[in-house]
């Protein structure tokens, strides 16, 4: 069944759909999925290289209250799997005084989870799928047990982004778990300062601008065009919601998943991850910003999520929102589309090729980029598979989703739909 697309989805022209390089290559593109799959991956990829980084990632490892490990082994991991990553607005000291309020007024105590993305590896056929979770969401939160041993009462409703306040990536994690009826065995967390770090270590990322962005909030005042964001600059592009669409998180997510998109093909483009000693220095740097859960800090595990997504295509790569509605009580606030978040749980469950329908945003961030003016496809061209590579299997089903739930794949160019008000 070929992919639909309803009338709600504005196009800058047509759709821009990129070729999938050769399958060594297909892991760096879903390691772009987040930052923090990056730095795992480029942990699990170098392996044994880097034993020694293990000491550095393991000393504030997490425990994930309720979630069944997966066992490691000497292949790839075997059924599905989920991996949860949460981007963090901690107060770190060398970049407080760049938040203003938010790390010297009445809020600098305690971290928010800001960015919240499930990621799903599928069995056989291996697919994979990016779920993002609005930080305004308004969900049940279960009782957490802290670091120190002590618990939090559950509430019923509270806002997403508060769940790591309460109980850490352990709290966010069971919270997402109750939330989808997932097992999520791994996990972990990176600071807006890990992301100020990651990007300058690769050089930036070029993204996407359809019209000029103005956020006051973010100092961003930009031009349509190609801009290479690097560092503090990347950082206000993942935080703006005022500059894009209609000035809502929802909105956000989608230019976050044009960013990681585009983040990926610098990833296997322009060989930043081909090379041993740049692809040390970015696991380096990773080890020293992202904060995992205890299962992920084996590098036989982290070779295990390599070899299980190796041969992923860029059409099996989805990014999807979590779908939602306006929440009654408040119109600033969201809460859980049951009937959609249903229907892609189940073909998930089902291991179902996933064929999007709706727009690529709910809050109008994004539009697909007309080919001739997105950034060019990697100028080296991708290898030729040999007879002896095992190719993805055709997928012998598909579900079409509601349109109530936005997203791309990672064979589509978007552009942030900016705007200067």
């Amino acid at each position: 069944m070929s992919p639909t697309r309803s009338g709600r989805r504005q196009t800058v022209a047509r759709h821009g759909r990129l070729r999938s390089p050769h399958p060594v290559a297909q892991f760096f593109k879903l390691v772009a999925v987040s930052l923090a799959v990056v730095l795992v991956a480029g942990i699990g990829v170098v392996g044994y290289n880097v034993w020694s980084l293990t000491t550095n990632l393991t000393q504030d490892a997490v425990a994930l209250e309720g979630q069944s490990a997966v066992p490691p082994d000497i292949g790839a991991i075997e059924g599905g799997v989920n991996l949860f990553l949460a981007g963090t607005d901690a107060c770190e000291p060398e970049y407080a005084e760049l938040f203003g309020d938010r790390c010297s007024g009445a809020d600098a105590d305690g971290d928010l989870n800001d960015v919240n993305l499930l990621l799903h590896i599928s069995d056989n056929p291996r697919r994979v799928t990016v779920i993002s979770f609005p930080r305004d969401l308004m969900i049940p939160i279960p009782s957490c047990t802290r670091a120190d041993g002590s618990t939090t009462s559950a509430m019923s409703k509270q806002q997403l982004n508060s769940t790591f306040s309460y109980g850490g990536l352990s709290c966010a994690v069971k919270t997402i778990s109750e939330l989808t009826g997932q097992n999520i065995p791994f996990a972990a967390s990176v600071t807006f300062g890990g992301v100020i770090q990651i990007t300058d270590a690769i050089g930036g990322v070029d993204v996407c601008i359809a019209n000029g962005i103005r956020d006051p909030y973010t100092g961003i005042d930009w031009p349509a065009g190609t801009r290479n964001v690097q560092g503090w600059d990347a950082l206000q592009f993942l935080r703006t919601r005022h500059g894009v669409g209609n000035g809502g998180d929802l909105g956000r997510i989608s230019n976050q998943q044009q960013y990681m998109s585009r983040l990926a093909r610098k990833l296997v483009g322009e060989g930043v991850l081909s090379d041993p000693a740049t692809l040390y220095k970015l696991a380096t740097v990773g080890v020293e910003n992202v904060t995992p859960s205890q299962s992920l800090t084996n590098p036989m595990t982290l070779v295990q999520i390599a070899l299980a997504v190796k041969e992923v295509p860029f059409n099996e790569i989805v990014f999807v929102q979590y779908p939602t509605l306006t929440d009654p009580a408040d119109p600033n606030r969201v809460v859980p589309n049951k009937t959609a978040a249903d229907t892609l749980f189940a073909a998930l469950e089902a291991n179902q090729q996933l064929v999007l329908t709706g727009s690529t945003s709910q809050g109008e961030g994004t539009i697909v980029a007309d080919p001739t003016e997105a950034p060019s496809d990697p100028t080296t061209p991708a290898p030729t598979q040999s007879a002896d590579v095992a190719q993805p299997t055709t997928p012998t089903d598909s579900v079409e989703l509601p349109s109530t739930i936005a997203g791309q794949t990672a064979a589509e160019e978007t552009c942030s739909n900016g705007n200067l008000r």
